[in-house]
This record gives C-alpha cells, sequence and structure tokens, in this order.
C-alpha cells in the first residue's frame, strides 16, 4: 500500500504504527490479508504541490495493490485558493491511479479533517475553517467521483464531539485514525474479496 499526502498521513505526534496507514495494515493482517509495511509519502505541512514534487524525486515500486491520498488542508492553512487546489489535485489523483497500475477502484481518497474543531484553533473563525474545508472536500470529491475512485468521508468523524487530539492541540490522537483505518478497510474489502 503506497500512502500520499501529509501530517495526517504520518500521524503527526503519534507513534508511527498508530497512524491510520499502519493501523490500516494491521487490521488487514488480521484479517489474514499479506501485507507489506505502508510506503508512506508524506510531510508535515506538504500542499499539493509539494507532495508532487516529492513524489517526482521518490523511486517507488513499478505498481501498488492500493494507493491512498490525504492532502489538501496546508493547502487552506496557508489561503491557497479551491481553484489551485483542484488543478493541482487532480494530477495527484491521476498519479495514484498510475501507480495502483491504472485501477481506479484500488485508489481511495480520504477528505480533508476540520482542524478547526481542535484546540489549535481556539480565537480563529470556526465557522469560516470548517466552510473552506467543505469548499476543498467538495472540490476533491467531484474530481474523484469523475475519476471513479472511492471517496472516503472522514470530515464530519472528525467534528464529532469528545474527539481527542496530540499534544500540540491540531492532530489527531490515535483513536481518530483508528476510525479512519477501519473506514479504508471497509472500503478496501470490496476490492480484496
Amino acid at each position: 500500500m503506497l500512502t500520499l499526502g501529509d501530517s495526517y498521513t504520518i500521524g503527526e505526534g503519534v507513534p508511527l504504527f498508530e497512524g491510520y496507514p499502519y493501523q490500516t495494515v494491521q487490521i488487514l493482517r488480521r484479517q489474514g490479508y499479506a501485507f507489506s509495511a505502508p510506503e508512506i509519502i508524506a510531510r508535515t505541512g506538504w500542499t499539493t504541490d509539494e507532495l508532487d514534487n516529492a513524489i517526482a524525486g521518490a523511486r517507488l515500486l513499478p505498481s501498488y495493490d492500493f494507493v491512498t491520498l490525504l492532502i489538501g488542508v496546508n493547502n487552506q492553512y496557508r489561503g491557497r485558493s479551491p481553484e489551485e487546489y483542484a488543478t493541482q489535485f487532480q494530477a495527484l489523483l491521476q498519479q495514484a491511479i498510475h501507480f495502483a497500475a491504472h485501477r481506479p477502484e484500488h485508489v481511495f481518497v480520504l477528505s480533508i479533517p476540520d482542524w478547526g474543531v481542535s484546540p489549535f484553533a481556539a480565537g480563529r473563525d470556526r465557522a469560516a475553517i470548517a466552510r473552506q474545508i467543505d469548499q476543498f472536500n467538495t472540490t476533491a470529491r467531484q474530481i474523484t467521483d469523475k475519476h471513479q475512485v472511492t471517496f472516503i468521508d472522514i470530515t464530519p468523524h472528525s467534528r464529532s464531539e469528545g474527539q481527542s487530539f496530540t499534544a500540540d492541540g491540531l492532530h489527531p490522537a490515535a483513536s481518530q485514525y483508528s476510525f479512519w483505518a477501519h473506514q479504508l478497510v471497509a472500503a478496501m474489502a470490496q476490492r480484496l474479496s
């Protein structure tokens, strides 16, 4: 499995094995599937163009059984436009499909979580953050649907009461990543059977 993204993909603030890519693989292994450790191309703070540059310089396998993409929160945080995001996200999604041996049904896009509910966002306009996140997610969903790729909407869960965060007050705790991993496994199950 190849996972592409930003701090949410690497699981900033939690041990590597508690991020959603590793939790996903662990669930799949417990279900009897032979999976290697996930390959992760992600870094805290990356925007769509920064992820694209990193992919261009990475040494990757010719293809992967599954590819995930979760990117865009830093585009929103830096005030970049949804139009720019749309163009760059589409290019990344096309690369993800290529990495999945041109099988769009083996690519999964996770929506951008709403960081506006985190303690880090205290004193900021949380409603504006939510609107902008929704706009970016709508864009991602439209592009994902056009390419017949599965879109997993984790944003409502990120907004639910009682969520916990890492020590930085911004990034999700392992329990949120666990939810994402279970959603991903449920979507992948149809391709594994």
